[in-house]
């Protein structure tokens, strides 16, 4: 018995030795470590190495480890800043390190879906790599700037109207590995009367379906801010005014509404702006050409852990200029945000500001993580 297992094992090994493609199981370990932690533009060219790697890099469940390794980098090593730009209408991305620590831009221009000088895009949200844009308000792509895959939307069967707005959302639904899409049809009838018309798309089954009408009052034109498996709009019953400001949720995966409760603000004159900070939900409340105050819900859901994290003074006057949410905060209390047209980064330790050199004039922006999460959902279930 022992010689003829000495013997299967001798044939394995020879079996093995013959396999140009065969890795031992300790350095696969290892080769995965290494892949695992290299960037998208990379690892796009390593899956041209042999067919195992190609396997590897396509492979889900690496997906997901990249992603979770490229979220967790300390340095911001694959993270980006992408912005739209104004006159020339066009989406630039950088590194968000470099403009978080070296105050400048090396941008580069992206051949984003349907790309035209003269049709407007429109940064819906970016979730895990993906992007949700929207071009000329109404043809919508979930794209992956990294590997430059993108998925058209099909329509939604919307009827245009007079009057009538659309708004956005995009988001992840964890439980069931799906991203969606919501749009939101905003109609005004005559004397302040007002309708909408909700629906939502699943990447995963390919089809939009209409869900209940948004339930409080009329969402602000923003696009919906996603956290803890929701989507958030700022909404007003009487059409703007801060004092009936509230934000409203949609959850996800049971696709019902709540409303979030705010925190107490300081009196004053004030704009409110919904946003979200990482994956907390945060507000800017503008003091108009005095400070802005922004807010962090710590634990979602809890009205009473609603921080002030910071405040951020008006050194001169602002004009009509003000600061917008922030794009995001780094591990050392600097925070990324627009001021105009311009981007700014703010030092919450310091108290100083510094202008982010060599960036064209900023309409929109946000933060996302290079990915190698596909638009595509080949293995759609059954319907």
């Amino acid at each position: 018995m022992a010689v003829e297992g000495n013997n299967l094992k001798q044939q394995k090994t020879s079996e093995s030795s013959t396999d140009p493609e065969y890795v031992p199981p300790l350095l696969q370990e290892i080769i995965v470590e290494i892949l695992s932690r290299l960037p998208v533009e990379s690892l796009l060219r390593c899956r041209s190495v042999c067919k195992s790697w190609y396997s590897l890099i396509s492979d889900p469940h690496f997906v997901k480890t990249h992603l979770t390794l490229s979220t967790c980098n300390k340095h911001y090593a694959h993270h980006r800043l992408i912005f739209s730009t104004v006159p020339k209408i066009n989406l630039k991305s950088c590194s968000l390190y470099h403009v978080l620590y070296n105050h400048s831009v090396d941008a580069l221009e992206l051949d984003y879906p349907l790309k035209h000088p003269r049709k407007s895009v429109w940064i819906v949200g970016s979730c895990n790599g993906l992007l949700c844009i929207a071009i000329e308000e109404d043809t919508l792509f979930i794209w992956n700037p990294s590997t430059r895959n993108s998925s058209r939307l099909p329509y939604c069967g919307r009827k245009a109207l007079p009057g009538c707005y659309v708004l956005y959302g995009f988001g992840y639904q964890q439980s069931t590995d799906d991203y969606r899409v919501v749009e939101i049809s905003c109609v005004f009838k005559d004397r302040a009367k007002y309708s909408t018309s909700v629906r939502i798309y699943s990447l995963k089954y390919g089809n939009w379906k209409k869900i209940d009408a948004f339930p409080h009052g009329i969402p602000l034109d923003d696009s919906g801010k996603f956290s803890n498996g929701a989507l958030h709009w700022a909404a007003s019953k009487d059409f703007g005014s801060s004092y009936s400001w509230m934000i409203v949720s949609l959850d996800l995966a049971m696709e019902t509404y709540g409303e979030i409760l705010q925190p107490v603000y300081d009196e004053g004159d004030k704009d409110l702006t919904l946003g979200a900070l990482g994956e907390s939900l945060c507000v800017l409340c503008n003091y108009r050409g005095v400070r802005a105050d922004i807010w962090v819900m710590k634990v979602y859901g809890v009205k009473d852990s609603w921080t002030k994290l910071v405040s951020i003074p008006y050194l001169t006057d602002p004009g009509r200029d003000q600061f917008s949410v922030p794009f995001c905060i780094s591990n050392d209390g600097k925070l990324l945000l627009q001021f105009g047209s311009k981007l700014i980064v703010y030092d919450s330790k310091s108290s100083s500001s510094s202008e982010i050199q060599n960036a064209d004039e900023c309409l929109e922006a946000c933060t996302f993580v290079e990915s190698l999460v596909s638009p595509d959902a080949p293995n759609r279930p059954w319907r």
